[in-house]
């Protein structure tokens, strides 16, 4: 069931990556300019917030199952109108109504993802975004290139994905329990639950950048790398997207043992890394460097959203699951459309595009800073237990030594991540020990 709940945020994701490499096409056919493109893409995060705001609590008190299958019918509506679509206007309702259905089913999905395993969920959480926003943008764009119709047939296909999808909703089994509040749920409220709030403040600068990042590369990127590779060829627009998604989906994986902390060091250095040498590339016309510093801005994109959600989440009791995944995802939101629209303003208003991503670049690195400073001040204390094992260690082969060991490897990495994990992991270890 995990893996069918992730296949359902990396097509949603999916889709609304895949009309990136479409907007070279739309602009051409109904001449709107590259603010308009930042616009449109703008419309779709503010929508995807709306829609967090407003059903990001409704599956903890209706169930998972009616939100799920609620937003897959709504995606397919926008789906339609994105295969029907005539000029701008009707691509930006449509944009509108795929970000209502992207924040209900986000909120939603990964509150099940996590109630059906809660480590493996938060790892879930992370790196699905990326794979599916990866996957829309690089199959978009090898349609628009290779395919016939391509602003038709790749939303067509999606739509055949989500009718199966829907299916396979109907036959899953409920992994929330009812609960009453429902209306109550849909009035936006924001409180986090105070034992997350010091994490929630040095994840949201993270959280924040990286999509500020993502953003960038969906909007005004494609423009940027047909500039610095001398090529009008919308695959390599489609191609930015794609490695720094993919790569930041690859990284959340690889890095899922780590410790959450040591995981968004890993990102902010990689962040802060990987925009200079893109920035750099660019300046020179250097395609090749353009798309390395890419790849190492994914390292840094899925090493900051994996940390800043493993951060958070573990210490998330259950029944706030997807209230506090929708305060994150929000954050998301924020960064992903408003730094967009500025970027676009400021790329056809201002000081050109070049300017503008080095501007853009330079705050970017400034939100990641931040969150470094929160996670130097703020040091969670070692928990009763652990200052007992650190002041008088047992001998080896003595009764902590055989708990840890019936705990198993899980344990080990409760411990380094969260009390919350550690807890649970360990009493597993405790009821099996002789």
């Amino acid at each position: 069931m995990l893996l069918f709940l992730a296949s359902i945020i990396v097509s949603f994701l999916a889709a609304s990556s895949a009309p990136t490499p479409l907007y070279a096409l739309y602009s051409a056919r109904w001449g709107f300019s590259p603010l308009a493109t930042t616009v449109v893409f703008g419309a779709y995060a503010l929508a995807v917030l709306a829609g967090l705001l407003t059903f990001g609590k409704l599956s903890d008190h209706v169930g998972r199952r009616p939100v799920l299958l609620t937003a897959l019918a709504v995606q397919t509506v926008a789906m339609v109108q994105f295969a029907t679509a005539g000029g701008l206007g009707t691509l930006l309702g449509a944009r509108i109504v795929q970000g209502v259905a992207t924040g209900a089913l986000l909120a939603a999905a990964g509150a099940a993802m996590l109630d059906v395993d809660r480590r493996r969920g938060a790892l879930a959480n992370s790196s699905a975004p990326g794979a599916g926003t990866a996957a829309g943008a690089l199959i978009a764009a090898l349609a628009v290139q290779y395919l016939p119709a391509p602003t038709h047939l790749i939303y067509l296909v999606l739509l055949g994905v989500f009718a199966v999808q829907a299916a396979g909703v109907v036959g899953m089994a409920e992994t929330a329990p009812r609960r009453p509040g429902a209306l109550r749920s849909l009035v936006p409220d924001l409180r986090l639950p105070r034992a997350v709030r010091a994490e929630v403040a040095i994840a949201a600068p993270v959280l924040f950048a990286v999509w500020a990042l993502a953003g960038f590369y969906g909007s005004l990127g494609p423009a940027l790398a047909a500039i610095v590779v001398h090529a009008s060829s919308v695959v390599y627009g489609g191609l930015g997207l794609f490695i720094l998604a993919g790569v930041a989906s690859a990284s959340a994986l690889v890095l899922n043992r780590a410790t959450a902390r040591s995981v968004l060091y890993l990102g902010i250095a990689a962040l802060t890394a990987g925009i200079a040498v893109t920035l750099a590339a660019a300046s020179t016309d250097s395609a090749a460097g353009f798309f390395a510093g890419t790849a190492i801005s994914g390292v840094g994109f899925g090493s900051g959203f994996q940390g800043s959600i493993r951060l958070v989440v573990p210490a998330v009791g259950e029944q706030d699951r997807a209230g506090v995944l929708s305060v994150l995802y929000v954050v998301v939101y924020l960064g992903l459309g408003v730094p967009a629209v500025i970027g676009g303003v400021l790329a056809t208003e201002v000081n050109g595009l070049q300017a503008t991503a080095r501007e853009y670049g330079t705050a970017v690195v400034v939100l990641a800073a931040l969150a470094l400073v929160g996670l130097f001040v703020h040091r969670p204390p070692k928990p009763p237990a652990a200052r007992q094992r650190a002041a008088a260690p047992p001998p080896p082969g003595g009764r902590a030594s055989r708990i840890a060991s019936d705990a198993g490897p899980d344990c080990a990495t409760a411990e380094t991540d969260s009390p919350a994990l550690r807890t649970e992991a360990c009493s597993t270890g405790q009821d099996r020990r002789p």
